[in-house]
């Protein structure tokens, strides 16, 4: 596997070895070992999860600000836009992103290391998102992140309005957030 690092500290796209011919595909989508090794993590994912969201449909930027959450994220039907945003007050990147385009044909992966919000927009008429959590679930302790903040101004790849969770509508902007120290 490729790892390639982004213009912020932490998140990483990881882009497996795809075997392939005309009968199909195989990949290794994890390894702890493998993980360990190249991403310098050794990460112990409590929690495997999987949405579908339909073409428009905007999720996030949530985090958790007790029992913080690494995502290994990755699309097995479709393409999103995926991004992660610093909530570390004490990094130098303090609310800045970073995003990714994973799709089924790609295979990437994203790595979002606790500290990090996280949403992504579904691109294709359908979406099958799948992500492996560091921690578990924790609703109480959950936040949210405007996504259309104007201070982080993800540069979302819109159409027109996105689809968004009753949640999601009313995010805080960063200056208001809770964030990790």
């Amino acid at each position: 596997m490729e790892v390639v690092e982004t213009q912020l500290a932490g998140p990483l796209i990881i882009e497996p070895k795809v075997f392939g011919d005309s009968r199909g595909f195989f990949f290794e989508s994890y390894n702890v070992r493998t993980f360990a090794e190249r991403v310098g993590l050794d990460a112990a994912f409590v929690q495997d999860n999987h949405s579908r969201s339909a073409r428009g449909v905007l999720r996030g930027l949530h985090y958790q600000i007790r029992q913080p959450q690494g995502k290994l994220v990755r699309v097995v039907r479709g393409a999103v836009f995926d991004v992660a945003v610093d909530m570390r007050k004490s990094s130098p990147t303090f609310g800045r992103w970073t995003g990714c385009e994973l799709t089924e044909d790609n295979h990437r992966q994203f790595w979002i290391p606790p500290g990090f919000a996280h949403g992504f927009l579904v691109l294709s008429e359908l979406a099958d998102f799948l992500y492996k959590t560091t921690d578990y679930y924790a609703p109480e302790h959950e936040r949210c992140l405007a996504w259309n903040d104007l201070t982080v101004a993800v540069d979302w790849p819109l159409t027109g309005e996105p689809l968004l969770s009753g949640k999601d509508r009313i995010g805080a902007a960063l200056d208001e957030c809770e964030a990790f120290e």
